[in-house]
């Protein structure tokens, strides 16, 4: 752990001491790929921690789904979660949350005004979040960062299940105008905020998150095929995700049969990590949303060549990305596609849908293909092609892992460092908007 001494030597001491950030939907301790957990999960406690190591506290605020959650936890020097009551100490659907928002907020501002804590700004991650803040300006007179994660108008724009409400739709476009910032995971969300919501361009700021490139890195992949009992040589994909409609999960089954069906001589295999396995009396049994998949996997005839490993920690993620030829992302929307840089970070070439913050963060033919999305033939036809054109990915290998080290954590938290810096006094975000 580096001391004060040693964290001023790299960092000066920082303009803004205290951030208050919102995560009412789900704690950033969470593991991602359960339930809500996801993306957002990682965002929030890496950005936490790296402002944390520039001296800058951070408080996360979030709503309590179990009685047995300490209600502080301390999981890093420098950064506090506080699990709140309102509502059910239980998960409830994110559409259902929004009646159980003035008690999260009251909550809360007993809980700050308890502790007699105060803070420079407040960030806000995803709508929910947002309103929270917005409601927090009656007892604290502070400015506050959005950042939406997803976006209602893109969701709805590719979905074909339910669509999202039009409350949600409305919250957005509020918040896009009343928000002292907002933080746009890509080019097209930025679009999308000003164009759509109604947001003034000198508010919003574009900033991707970012990866840790330390932690993932290339390792040895015939090391890694060994712990994971994969033999050598044997075609292998991974997917890595929460089980979501927008996930495209329908579209990665479908392709993944026709590419066992084309390199069936060559045994392909997919791992796919998500869902929840739960444990008791006897073996493990998958919750009801990744028995589906895994009976749905079964009825394509694919149940020998898909590995179901659950979700697992960010501990171990690296091993997996390693293992694998390529990793597949087959999402009708992504804001950013945390999973995809960070396969790449472990020099594991991509096969992504072309949308959202996926066309910028991948590089066609230098870090990964791009498919049109929802379309498993033109995925099943890029997938082989990666799998069987070992010159293509070894050039692939290498350009993905140039491609995700520009998405440092040090260059993102300087940035965001930044916004909550000027919107502290109260100055218009532009020039700063800068991506990689």
């Amino acid at each position: 752990m580096q001391t004060e001494l040693e964290r001023s030597r790299f960092f000066p001491k920082p303009a803004i001491e205290r951030v208050a950030m919102i995560s009412v939907h789900t704690s950033p301790l969470a593991q991602p790929g359960i339930g809500n957990a996801g993306g957002m999960n990682v965002y929030i406690r890496e950005l936490s921690r790296h402002l944390a190591e520039r001296g800058v506290e951070v408080d996360i605020f979030t709503r309590r789904e179990d009685p047995a959650t300490p209600a502080v936890v301390e999981p890093r020097r420098g950064v506090r979660v506080y699990t709140l009551d309102a509502g059910p100490a239980a998960p409830i659907a994110k559409d259902q949350l929004f009646c159980y928002l003035p008690a999260f907020v009251s909550e809360l501002a007993y809980q700050v005004y308890r502790d007699r804590r105060s803070y420079d700004c407040i960030h806000a991650h995803y709508w929910l979040s947002g309103w929270a803040a917005y409601l927090l300006q009656r007892y604290w007179n502070i400015p506050f960062v959005q950042m939406f994660h997803t976006l209602a108008a893109l969701k709805n724009a590719v979905s074909s299940g339910p669509l999202e409400s039009v409350l949600r739709l409305q919250v957005e476009q509020g918040l896009a105008r009343v928000a002292d910032a907002i933080i746009a995971a890509n080019p097209d969300e930025r679009s999308t905020i000003e164009q759509q919501l109604g947001a003034t361009a000198a508010s919003v700021c574009t900033v991707p998150p970012g990866v840790d490139a330390e932690h993932f890195r290339p390792l040895d992949r015939a090391a890694a095929r060994a712990v994971l009992g994969i033999e050598p040589g044997r075609p292998t994909a991974l997917f890595v995700g929460r089980i979501d409609p927008i996930k495209g999960i329908d579209v990665l089954l479908r392709a993944w049969q026709r590419v066992v069906a084309d390199l069936s001589h060559q045994r392909p295999l997919l791992l796919f990590l998500g869902g929840t396995f739960q444990t008791g009396s006897g073996a493990p049994r998958p919750d009801d949303a990744l028995a589906r998949v895994i009976a749905e996997a079964a009825s394509l005839g694919l149940g020998e060549t898909i590995r179901f490993v659950g979700s697992r920690p960010q501990e171990e993620l690296p091993l997996f990305y390693n293992a694998a030829d390529i990793c597949l992302i087959p999402s009708l929307y992504e804001s950013f596609g945390l999973v995809a840089v960070e396969a790449m970070a472990c020099g594991t070439p991509v096969v992504a849908s072309c949308v959202g913050g996926l066309r910028f963060s991948i590089e066609h033919e230098m870090s990964g293909l791009h498919v049109p999305p929802a379309d498993p033939e033109a995925f099943a036809a890029a997938t082989i092609r990666a799998l069987t054109d070992h010159q293509l990915r070894s050039h692939l290998q290498v350009g993905a892992r140039q491609a995700a080290l520009r998405y440092s954590w040090h260059r993102v938290t300087t940035i965001v460092a930044r916004v909550y810096e000027r919107v502290a006094r109260r100055e218009a975000l532009h020039p700063c908007c800068a991506g990689p």
